[in-house]
């Protein structure tokens, strides 16, 4: 048993070293071919805050660690690698110039979360994590706005979250909490843009004028959260039987405002903004829309998922 300890250890110390190798390959690389992928004076700073994000990661398992959930074979590997790289794609046609999103105050619109989210949620939070950090950091560098890499462990924190619906044996019982914590959180980002809603889009991008971040917030970005919240309680609800969707979407939600939430507080050491900028100027724009993809794809997903899964008899 202390073996199998010892090695669900070592494999999880090995994905997060693997997520931080990436990510110093995808820099240097990066760097070299293209300047508006090198990091500025900021640099330290921003893996000081991956750092945090894969220590987060680590405590949590350490807590959890007798769950089987944490286990890492070369079947997660597999998945490891298929979720990063359809992220990392999907990422970059709906944030690139493949398919161009019309931008009136508000952030690129992106669809692609929904996988590390569903990867999560199936194959594990050590899969969510790697996808969503792997392959939302390759996703930067494809399109080549520049890289973000605290806001990469973010989107990992998105799929590590979802997967650990898991970790509870009653899934209907954590669910329940997990929206009401999810509730509060959403209500309260929302009442810090009633108290200051003039502030920027700071995720706000024209690609026809190379224009950051100079559009007030849009109503509809602004409320895009609660927006999401609803959506995801009529899926809750709505799908009470079928309690899989339920959970995956219920968990995603969490995830998807922890994780982005993360990113956004680090900016304001890193870029230096007020706590009211990083939540109306990034957070808002950004976990709002992320929500409402939530709800709308990850069932879609999951049923899939399951019924694969009922074919082939597994």
């Amino acid at each position: 048993m202390q073996g199998t300890a010892r090695n669900k250890s070592l494999s999880v110390l090995l994905a997060l070293l693997g997520v931080v190798v990436v990510f110093a390959l995808i820099i240097m690389i990066g760097g070299a071919l293209n300047e508006s992928l090198q990091l500025d004076e900021t640099a330290v700073l921003r893996f000081v805050f991956v750092g945090i994000g894969l220590l987060a990661v680590y405590a949590v398992y350490w807590i959890t660690r007798e769950n089987r959930v944490w286990e890492v074979g070369t079947r997660e590997v597999v998945y490891m690698s298929i979720g990063a790289a359809l992220f990392a794609l999907l990422s970059w046609l709906f944030n690139g110039t493949v398919f161009v999103v019309p931008s009136v105050s508000q952030v690129a619109l992106r669809p692609a979360i929904a996988i590390p989210m569903f990867f999560g949620y199936a194959f594990g939070p050590v899969v969510g994590f790697f996808t969503g950090a792997v392959g939302n950091m390759f996703g930067d560098a494809l399109t080549g706005f520049g890289l973000s890499p605290q806001w990469s462990v973010g989107n990992g924190l998105i799929g590590m979250i979802a997967g650990m619906v898991w970790l509870f044996d009653d899934k209907r019982r954590s669910i329940n909490t997990v929206l009401i914590i999810t509730a509060v959180l959403a209500a309260l980002a929302t009442l810090i843009y009633v108290f200051n809603p003039t502030i920027p889009n700071m995720l706000f991008f024209e690609p026809e004028n190379n224009i950051f971040g100079d559009q007030q917030i849009t109503l509809f970005a602004a409320i895009s959260l609660i927006i999401g919240f609803l959506l995801v309680l009529l899926i809750r609800f709505g799908f009470g039987k079928d309690i899989d969707v339920a959970a995956a979407v219920t968990w995603s939600a969490l995830g998807n405002i922890i994780g982005i939430g993360f990113a956004a507080i680090s900016d304001i050491w890193i870029n230096g903004f007020s706590p009211a900028v990083a939540i109306v100027g990034e957070f808002l724009p950004a976990a709002g829309p992320n929500l409402i993809f939530a709800a709308i794809l990850v069932p879609i997903l999951v049923v899939a998922y399951e019924a694969v899964r009922r074919q082939s008899g597994r």
